[in-house]
């Protein structure tokens, strides 16, 4: 990994984690061509899933930025595990991501900001991608958030 992202991920109190296995009939992560696109992350340390349940509901809308940066965290290891580091980025393209949430609560953006601050302050310029910020009713093993990147290389 490269020392500036390793340096920044250390400045703000993180380190990248070993990437998550699959918990089903899929791969991870995928690149083709140019692009590496990582199957849906949630915010798992470990094989712990840290965050279940739904935001507005179970969890604050604090609680689902830090569930939205773990499981960026697991994209950007996946994605490091199949690129052999992250200095292999040229730019962060799309950011997916789907909040567990009740069915008033309307902050998804504000929930998946943990995700995409965390890229900017990673990558700065390169960091700046799509996204969109969806709300549902159910996700895997009552994770809060999951979230899937898409980069270029």
């Amino acid at each position: 990994m490269n020392n500036s992202i390793k340096k920044k991920l250390s400045s703000l109190g993180l380190t990248l984690p070993p990437a998550p296995e699959a918990v089903g009939s899929y791969t991870p992560v995928l690149k083709t061509g140019s692009l590496v696109v990582t199957s849906g992350q949630l915010p798992t340390i470990g094989k712990e899933l840290t965050f279940r349940g739904k935001v507005g509901h179970d969890l604050t809308r604090e609680d689902g930025r830090n569930a939205a940066e773990v499981a960026c965290l697991n994209a950007l290891a996946q994605i490091n595990k199949a690129i052999g580091g992250l200095e292999n980025i040229k730019q962060i393209v799309r950011l997916e991501g789907f909040v567990q949430s009740t069915d008033d609560f309307t902050d998804q953006p504000y929930v998946m900001n943990g995700a995409s601050d965390l890229l900017l302050k990673l990558f700065g310029d390169a960091g700046l991608h799509t996204r969109f910020a969806i709300g549902c009713n159910a996700l895997p093993l009552n994770a809060a958030v999951e979230l899937a990147l898409w980069v270029e290389v």
